[in-house]
């Protein structure tokens, strides 16, 4: 018997950088890394996605990590740096850096590296958190050429708020003020998110930067990754390890929160919010079980839900539970519990087995 396990499909994985590429045949691809590569194992799908032209994190501590992991190719580090001595350990382990305030270029002027950074200035096109003021851009532009820290091939980006929306307009104002911004120039480009990739090919340019669709989810409202011929990576499953009658008007879980309406059967799954599972996944969640459907019923314990299964007299001990994959995608699961794919993919847990396979 088999609990908690995140199965990773490293072929799925591959299949969705493919999709990328028919998608976006003209550019490189720049594979979003963050966050544990969205909680599926950050070198291990680093390696595994040798198709890839570079990738990108967040922070700096995970690009060290693909280093240690032996990653050889360029890493961008989407937040930039902070601090002077970060700076230069970019400079030794040859990260690209974004900059996207003026105290991340005065601290480039002022910084003595071993050798010179490749930067990507970023701009504030409409998203309003990461970014300059589209009329700074060319005075910023002029100073990271003249800057002896940074190296020739400035490269220029923005970040879209709403590409996940088709019928909102805002992402084409954001392109056309971001090419109204950089009119003059000849650098490479890269806006596009995975939602761009999907849904604006206009913005397509130089580089694309794919995350969530890399691992099989729909970056687009109301869909899923197979909606857009992408294939689930990861499948999360545990198994049954208590069968339960309980009779009408019995209650189930802390708080009493369901009451059973008819004599019925409870399978209890070795999986909760301990494990990553959403807490406030509500009666009438799906899983998984045998190629069937059944119900969570009570609330999500630290270590455990309950599944009602009613007549089927089939389910057994220890059987397995899928609680999202391919067979029930993770964005039917994030609607149930009022929230997003990104959050249930990032927040598995440390007790959870990772099984990488390939098909």
């Amino acid at each position: 018997m088999r609990l908690a396990c995140a199965e990773i499909n490293l072929t799925a994985l591959n299949h969705n950088l493919a999709r990328v590429k028919e998608l976006a045949p003209g550019s490189r691809i720049m594979a979003v890394l963050k966050a544990n590569a969205y909680g599926h194992g950050l070198v291990t799908i680093a390696q595994s996605l040798v198709d890839a032209d570079a990738f990108a994190v967040a922070r700096i501590d995970e690009a060290l990590a693909l280093r240690a992991g032996g990653v050889i190719k360029p890493i961008v580090l989407l937040e930039g740096v902070f601090r002077a001595e970060d700076l230069a350990i970019a400079a030794t382990s040859n990260f690209n850096v974004v900059v996207h305030d003026e105290a991340q270029l005065v601290m480039l002027e002022n910084a003595k590296l071993a050798s010179p950074i490749t930067a990507w200035l970023k701009l504030d096109t409409g998203m309003h958190r990461l970014g300059i003021e589209p009329n700074q851009c060319h005075d910023m532009y002029m100073r990271l050429e003249r800057c002896v820290s940074v190296a020739e091939n400035i490269k220029l980006m923005t970040h879209f708020a709403c590409a996940d929306d088709l019928d909102d307009g805002k992402t084409t104002e954001q392109m056309a003020l971001f090419f109204d911004s950089i009119k003059g120039k000849n650098n490479e480009l890269c806006l596009a998110n995975s939602a761009g990739i999907v849904g604006w090919p206009n913005s397509h340019c130089d580089w694309v930067r794919p995350g969530l669709m890399l691992y099989g989810v729909s970056p687009m409202i109301d869909s899923t990754g197979q909606d857009h011929q992408l294939t689930a990576v990861m499948r999360l499953t545990s198994s049954i390890i208590a069968i339960r009658d309980v009779k009408a008007g019995e209650t189930v879980g802390y708080g009493s929160a369901w009451r059973a309406a008819s004599d019925t059967r409870i399978g209890v799954v070795a999986m909760g919010y301990g494990d990553g599972y959403p807490r406030h996944a509500p009666n009438g969640t799906p899983v998984m079980i045998q190629g069937k459907r059944f119900a969570i019923v009570g609330r999500v314990s630290m270590d455990m839900i309950t599944v009602e299964l009613g007549d089927d007299d089939l389910v057994a001990l220890g059987d397995e539970v899928e609680l999202w994959g391919p067979n029930l995608p993770v964005e039917q699961i994030a609607q149930f519990a009022t929230t997003i794919p990104y959050e249930l993919l990032c927040n598995i847990t440390p007790r959870v087995e990772y099984k990488y396979i390939q098909e």
